[in-house]
Protein backbone atom coordinates (compact mmCIF):
# COMPACT_ATOMS: atom_id res chain seq x y z
CA UNK A 1 0.00 0.00 0.00
CA UNK A 2 1.43 3.41 -0.92
CA UNK A 3 2.58 5.79 1.77
CA UNK A 4 0.83 9.10 1.32
CA UNK A 5 2.00 12.27 3.02
CA UNK A 6 -1.35 14.03 2.83
CA UNK A 7 -4.88 12.96 2.10
CA UNK A 8 -5.83 14.36 -1.31
CA UNK A 9 -9.42 15.21 -2.09
CA UNK A 10 -10.98 13.16 -4.85
CA UNK A 11 -10.31 14.73 -8.23
CA UNK A 12 -12.50 14.06 -11.26
CA UNK A 13 -10.95 11.68 -13.77
CA UNK A 14 -8.94 13.64 -16.32
CA UNK A 15 -8.04 16.51 -13.97
CA UNK A 16 -4.84 18.23 -15.04
CA UNK A 17 -2.25 20.24 -13.17
CA UNK A 18 -0.53 23.42 -14.31
CA UNK A 19 2.97 23.18 -12.86
CA UNK A 20 6.08 25.33 -12.91
CA UNK A 21 9.45 23.53 -12.73
CA UNK A 22 12.26 25.95 -11.81
CA UNK A 23 15.95 24.99 -11.79
CA UNK A 24 17.31 26.46 -8.57
CA UNK A 25 20.52 28.48 -8.45
CA UNK A 26 20.74 29.14 -12.20
CA UNK A 27 20.24 32.78 -13.18
CA UNK A 28 21.07 34.99 -16.14
CA UNK A 29 18.97 33.46 -17.57
CA UNK A 30 16.85 31.47 -15.16
CA UNK A 31 15.82 28.03 -16.38
CA UNK A 32 12.17 27.06 -15.93
CA UNK A 33 9.29 25.31 -17.67
CA UNK A 34 5.52 25.56 -17.33
CA UNK A 35 3.86 22.26 -18.05
CA UNK A 36 0.39 20.77 -17.90
CA UNK A 37 0.17 17.12 -16.87
CA UNK A 38 -2.48 14.64 -15.74
CA UNK A 39 -2.89 14.94 -11.96
CA UNK A 40 -2.93 11.16 -11.60
CA UNK A 41 0.61 10.58 -12.92
CA UNK A 42 2.76 8.56 -10.57
CA UNK A 43 6.03 10.24 -9.59
CA UNK A 44 8.01 7.87 -11.80
CA UNK A 45 6.02 9.01 -14.82
CA UNK A 46 6.36 12.63 -13.71
CA UNK A 47 10.14 12.15 -13.50
CA UNK A 48 10.09 11.25 -17.21
CA UNK A 49 8.10 14.39 -17.99
CA UNK A 50 10.56 16.59 -16.09
CA UNK A 51 13.51 15.01 -17.89
CA UNK A 52 12.02 15.76 -21.30
CA UNK A 53 10.65 19.20 -20.42
CA UNK A 54 13.91 20.43 -18.91
CA UNK A 55 16.14 18.75 -21.49
CA UNK A 56 18.02 16.31 -19.25
CA UNK A 57 19.26 12.93 -20.55
CA UNK A 58 17.97 10.77 -17.65
CA UNK A 59 21.43 9.32 -17.12
CA UNK A 60 21.66 9.93 -13.36
CA UNK A 61 19.74 9.18 -10.16
CA UNK A 62 16.98 11.45 -8.91
CA UNK A 63 14.75 11.96 -5.89
CA UNK A 64 11.55 13.84 -5.05
CA UNK A 65 11.18 15.43 -1.61
CA UNK A 66 7.91 16.78 -0.22
CA UNK A 67 9.43 17.78 3.12
CA UNK A 68 8.11 14.66 4.81
CA UNK A 69 9.37 11.81 2.63
CA UNK A 70 11.71 11.16 -0.27
CA UNK A 71 10.54 9.27 -3.34
CA UNK A 72 12.62 7.74 -6.09
CA UNK A 73 13.72 4.34 -7.21
CA UNK A 74 13.21 2.18 -4.12
CA UNK A 75 16.40 2.17 -2.08
CA UNK A 76 16.39 1.18 1.59
CA UNK A 77 19.95 2.49 1.96
CA UNK A 78 18.94 5.96 0.80
CA UNK A 79 15.49 5.80 2.40
CA UNK A 80 13.65 6.54 -0.83
CA UNK A 81 10.10 5.31 -1.05
CA UNK A 82 8.94 3.90 -4.35
CA UNK A 83 7.96 6.80 -6.61
CA UNK A 84 5.66 4.48 -8.59
CA UNK A 85 3.42 4.09 -5.51
CA UNK A 86 2.72 7.82 -5.19
CA UNK A 87 0.55 9.93 -7.47
CA UNK A 88 1.32 13.56 -8.20
CA UNK A 89 -2.06 14.43 -6.68
CA UNK A 90 -0.91 12.83 -3.39
CA UNK A 91 1.98 15.26 -2.89
CA UNK A 92 0.60 18.35 -4.66
CA UNK A 93 -2.89 18.82 -3.28
CA UNK A 94 -3.60 22.56 -3.32
CA UNK A 95 -2.51 25.43 -5.56
CA UNK A 96 0.77 26.73 -4.17
CA UNK A 97 1.99 23.34 -2.93
CA UNK A 98 5.66 22.65 -3.68
CA UNK A 99 7.78 19.60 -4.26
CA UNK A 100 11.55 19.34 -4.52
CA UNK A 101 13.26 17.30 -7.24
CA UNK A 102 16.99 16.66 -7.36
CA UNK A 103 18.61 15.21 -10.44
CA UNK A 104 22.21 13.91 -10.55
CA UNK A 105 23.53 13.47 -7.03
CA UNK A 106 26.98 14.62 -8.18
CA UNK A 107 25.98 17.89 -9.87
CA UNK A 108 22.93 18.24 -7.57
CA UNK A 109 20.55 19.96 -9.95
CA UNK A 110 17.78 21.06 -7.60
CA UNK A 111 14.37 21.92 -9.00
CA UNK A 112 11.41 23.54 -7.31
CA UNK A 113 8.07 22.23 -8.53
CA UNK A 114 5.04 24.42 -7.81
CA UNK A 115 1.40 23.58 -8.43
CA UNK A 116 0.03 26.73 -10.07
CA UNK A 117 -3.37 25.56 -11.35
CA UNK A 118 -5.80 22.70 -11.03
CA UNK A 119 -7.46 22.36 -14.43
CA UNK A 120 -10.76 20.62 -15.15
CA UNK A 121 -10.86 17.66 -17.50
CA UNK A 122 -10.88 18.67 -21.16
CA UNK A 123 -12.10 16.30 -23.86
CA UNK A 124 -9.28 14.95 -25.99
CA UNK A 125 -6.51 16.49 -23.86
CA UNK A 126 -4.08 13.87 -22.61
CA UNK A 127 -0.38 13.63 -21.87
CA UNK A 128 2.03 16.40 -20.99
CA UNK A 129 2.21 19.82 -22.62
CA UNK A 130 4.71 22.66 -22.25
CA UNK A 131 3.01 26.06 -22.14
CA UNK A 132 6.08 28.24 -21.52
CA UNK A 133 9.62 28.42 -20.31
CA UNK A 134 12.93 30.19 -20.31
CA UNK A 135 16.59 29.29 -20.65
CA UNK A 136 18.45 26.31 -22.03
CA UNK A 137 18.99 23.24 -19.91
CA UNK A 138 22.60 23.08 -18.69
CA UNK A 139 24.67 20.33 -20.29
CA UNK A 140 24.86 17.06 -18.36
CA UNK A 141 27.94 16.59 -16.17
CA UNK A 142 29.09 20.21 -16.38
CA UNK A 143 29.71 20.45 -12.63
CA UNK A 144 26.44 21.75 -11.21
CA UNK A 145 25.52 25.42 -10.86
CA UNK A 146 29.12 26.60 -10.40
CA UNK A 147 30.40 24.54 -13.30
CA UNK A 148 27.61 25.79 -15.54
CA UNK A 149 28.39 29.43 -14.70
CA UNK A 150 32.06 28.82 -15.54
CA UNK A 151 31.09 27.04 -18.78
CA UNK A 152 28.94 30.01 -19.86
CA UNK A 153 31.87 32.39 -19.18
CA UNK A 154 34.26 30.28 -21.27
CA UNK A 155 31.82 29.93 -24.16
CA UNK A 156 31.09 33.68 -24.17
CA UNK A 157 34.80 34.42 -24.70
CA UNK A 158 36.11 32.97 -27.99
CA UNK A 159 39.63 33.90 -26.86
CA UNK A 160 39.40 31.88 -23.64
CA UNK A 161 42.04 29.15 -23.44
CA UNK A 162 39.42 26.41 -22.91
CA UNK A 163 36.88 27.74 -25.45
CA UNK A 164 37.56 25.22 -28.24
CA UNK A 165 37.86 22.34 -25.75
CA UNK A 166 34.44 23.18 -24.31
CA UNK A 167 32.88 23.40 -27.78
CA UNK A 168 34.35 19.99 -28.58
CA UNK A 169 33.09 18.58 -25.24
CA UNK A 170 29.61 19.86 -26.11
CA UNK A 171 29.85 18.30 -29.58
CA UNK A 172 29.78 21.69 -31.31
CA UNK A 173 31.92 22.94 -34.19
CA UNK A 174 33.92 26.13 -33.78
CA UNK A 175 31.27 28.07 -35.73
CA UNK A 176 28.45 26.80 -33.52
CA UNK A 177 27.36 28.28 -30.22
CA UNK A 178 25.64 27.10 -27.08
CA UNK A 179 22.86 29.60 -26.34
CA UNK A 180 22.01 29.75 -22.59
CA UNK A 181 18.90 31.75 -23.55
CA UNK A 182 17.75 29.02 -25.92
CA UNK A 183 14.26 27.69 -25.32
CA UNK A 184 11.59 26.41 -27.68
CA UNK A 185 8.19 25.24 -26.45
CA UNK A 186 7.73 23.45 -29.78
CA UNK A 187 10.95 21.46 -29.22
CA UNK A 188 9.90 20.61 -25.66
CA UNK A 189 6.46 19.49 -26.84
CA UNK A 190 8.06 17.24 -29.48
CA UNK A 191 10.09 15.62 -26.67
CA UNK A 192 7.03 15.38 -24.44
CA UNK A 193 5.04 13.67 -27.17
CA UNK A 194 7.31 10.67 -26.56
CA UNK A 195 6.17 10.44 -22.91
CA UNK A 196 2.94 10.01 -20.95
Amino acid sequence: MPVVSRVPSALPAGTRYGIKVQLRGVTKPPVWRRIEVPADLDLGEFHGVIQRAMGWDDSHMHVFDDGRSEYGLPDPGLGHRNERDVRLSHVLVEVGDRLGYTYDFGDDWEHQITLEKILPPAPGVTGALCTGGKGACPPEDCGGVGGYERLKEILADPDAEEHDDMLEWLGLDSGDEFDPQGFSAADVNRALSRSV
